[in-house]
């Protein structure tokens, strides 16, 4: 093979390599949440697959070249079918019951492992003709071989997180790694040049016999579809319905639900919130605020809230910030009142803005919530904190400093919902972060999931709350165990 070749195919299996590493985080999501824990376990599956695969792959580029050109073929059909396949295996453990942090390794490990492996395998292979290819210029063949991997896996990186996660989706993406792998199997031969001609020419039938199988694999892949109904690099969303309630799903973790209209529905009327912790948040918000509030919103989710807010007071104000665009466009296609809502009033805003020109009270942010915060230069009269990455708060968003600069911008009390066991880590973090702030902090514990958490929602202010009439069916105060305040130093790691 020419050295350019072989440079080119040890780039390419390297942006498959980091395209494959990032989805398989992606993917990961809607099964068992986005967290540093998820983060780490696909990251040390996949590079300890890597060094396998490049150690196993030295002992095979030591072969006859014919002999390791063959193995590294088998090896790159082979992982074209594991990785196209990868999302049908996490989904079929899942179903099988793999649950919690070891569930997930486990899972991680049997999903993403062996092709890991695969991908790197021929790499050594590839790197010892490249060098034999330019004889006496072994130094400079050695420096092209690893600046090749290290380009491919910037391009890989960059090419999952702007490219195909964002406009074809994780199945997709794992279907084109595995077509891109598959197609490398043409071009891999262990004749030199002036070798016998039938020889690459029996090598070449083979290898068109071998990778139908492959293909096949890729196929059912594509037929067996997408995670999701929508799916973004930031969120896997499906819309549910279930009698006369739409539900609003991000990685399988529900985020907003409304009621269908009705045909006797007058318009304008107020949305009735069907969850029961928009239900407390409200109830809240009702007895706390004034006739005029400003409110931000950090979180959009559904907009369940602040149309709830906007219908109720009609001199209200709201900043919503949401960090996927895809979560405003589904809400705006699929929840009549709250789509209805932003097509009446919904504005693009910006840290200074809080009032349209022509008449919005809703705006939208489209930006990550922590730097909304930070950059903020109008002052509110409550916020309220309802963020999720899958089913958990974004670590950033759970921090003293995030809290202080939101102190620094609202006036009023704060209303925080989380997702954890009960008096669980995020919990007693939160709740550490608010006592040290506010001198009325009260929280109160929804119903259990069968994974054993709840919703726990919390409101803070300087001034004394007042009691609520009554609370959500399921729902009562909880007392939550003194904790160390998270920090953006050390702070929450996500679910285990």
């Amino acid at each position: 093979m020419r050295f350019g070749t072989l440079i080119t195919l040890i780039l390419v299996l390297s942006v498959v390599g980091l395209t494959y590493e990032i989805a398989a985080g992606r993917v990961l999501a809607p099964f068992f949440g986005t967290s540093l824990v998820t983060w780490t376990a696909v990251i040390a599956t996949v590079l300890a697959g890597f060094s396998l695969g490049n150690a196993l792959g030295g002992l095979v580029a030591e072969r006859p070249p014919d002999a390791a050109a063959a193995a590294v073929r088998r090896a790159l059909v082979a992982t074209a079918a594991l990785m196209a396949l990868s999302p049908v295996v996490l989904a079929l453990l899942y179903g099988m019951g793999a649950r919690g942090t070891s569930g997930m390794m486990f899972t991680v490990f049997v999903a993403f492992f062996p092709a890991s492996v695969l991908i790197s395998f021929p790499s050594p292979f590839l790197a010892k003709l490249a060098v034999e290819a330019r004889p006496g210029r072994e130094g400079s063949s050695l420096g092209l071989i690893l600046a090749a991997g290290s380009l491919g896996a910037i391009a890989g990186a960059i090419i999952a997180g702007f490219v195909a996660l964002p406009l074809i989706g994780s199945a997709a993406t794992f279907s084109a790694c595995g077509a891109a792998a598959l197609a490398c199997v043409l071009f891999v031969r262990g004749a030199p040049p002036d070798a016998d001609p039938s020889r690459g020419r029996t090598a070449g039938s083979t290898t068109l016999l071998s990778v139908w199988p492959a293909g096949l694999a890729i196929l059912l892949s594509m037929a067996n579809g997408a995670v999701c109904q929508y799916e973004s690099g930031l969120s896997c969303i499906d819309v549910l319905r279930h009698g006369n309630t739409i539900q609003l799903q991000s990685d399988r973790t529900p985020q907003a639900a409304e009621r269908t209209l009705r045909s006797d529905e007058a318009a304008g009327t107020p949305p009735e919130l069907v969850l029961p912790y928009t239900q407390w948040l409200w109830a809240r918000m009702d007895r706390d605020l004034g006739p005029a509030p400003a409110v931000l919103f950090i979180g959009g989710g559904g907009y369940t809230l602040p149309t709830r807010l906007l219908a109720e007071r009609p001199e209200a104000r709201a900043i919503a910030v949401e960090i996927d665009p895809l979560v405003t466009s589904v809400v705006r296609d699929t929840l009549p009142r709250a789509g209805a809502m932003i097509a009446k009033t919904g504005f693009v805003a910006d840290s200074e803005a809080l009032d349209d020109t022509d008449g919005g009270r809703l705006g939208i942010v489209h930006a990550d919530g922590r730097v909304y915060i930070n950059e903020a230069e109008r002052r509110f009269d409550a916020a309220v904190i309802d963020a999720f990455s899958s089913g958990s708060v974004p670590a950033h968003l759970a921090t003293l400093e995030t809290y202080e600069r939101l102190r620094a911008v609202v006036d009023g009390p704060v209303y925080v919902n989380l997702i954890d066991r009960p008096d669980g880590r995020l919990a007693r973090g939160v709740h550490a972060i608010l006592r040290g702030l506010y001198s009325h902090v009260e929280a109160v514990q929804g119903p259990l999931s069968n994974r054993g958490r709840a919703n726990i929602v919390l409101a803070a202010a300087q001034t004394p709350l007042a009691a609520l009439d009554r609370l959500p069916r399921g729902y009562a105060p909880t007392e939550i165990t003194p904790a160390r305040t998270f920090t953006d130093d050390r702070g929450w790691v996500g679910h285990r």
